[in-house]
């Protein structure tokens, strides 16, 4: 059986709230995400602060990766292994130079299809039984944690 994760993050990858709006932030997402109308899945709800920057991704939802210089498809062969290698830093940097046009650009940059993305802090959602928060719902997140935030829908 897979699972569907919808993870908030900020949208600065190295910015992280203090316990008091990330609790606030659970309180409000567990209004938003009251899990599957049916009770066949439970929601579970899960706040992480990571110790550096890491990967955020849509797991099999991932379809392509595009250069937001040149446009052209990023091979993901390449993002793998540059993932792997990134990862062991804790994304230091998040600089990178794209291979189908040699353009520096920032690896939260990039095209992405369905979105990633690159936090030191998670809100995760497993199986929140709705479809992705709207952008009203989002700006009310982005008001109680303090910061704005992106959303990522994973399926795992």
């Amino acid at each position: 059986m897979s699972d569907d994760v919808l993870s908030i993050i900020p949208s600065d990858p190295r910015w992280q709230p203090d316990h008091e709006a990330a609790e606030s932030t659970v309180a409000l997402v567990e209004t938003l995400a009251p899990g599957a109308p049916d009770g066949d899945v439970d929601v579970e709800i899960e706040t992480t602060w990571h110790d550096g920057v890491t990967l955020v991704d849509c797991g099999a939802n991932l379809e392509r990766i595009g250069c937001p210089l040149c446009r052209e498809a990023i091979d993901t062969e390449w993002w793998r292994d540059l993932m792997d290698t990134r990862c062991d830093d804790g994304f230091a940097t998040l600089v990178v130079e794209v291979p189908c046009c040699g353009g520096s650009t920032t690896l939260d940059a990039l095209d992405y299809d369905w979105p990633c993305g690159f936090a030191s802090f998670e809100v995760a959602v497993w199986n929140p039984g709705r479809a992705s928060f709207s952008d009203k719902e989002l700006a009310a997140v982005a008001d109680v944690l303090g910061h704005p935030v992106r959303q990522i829908w994973a399926r795992i």
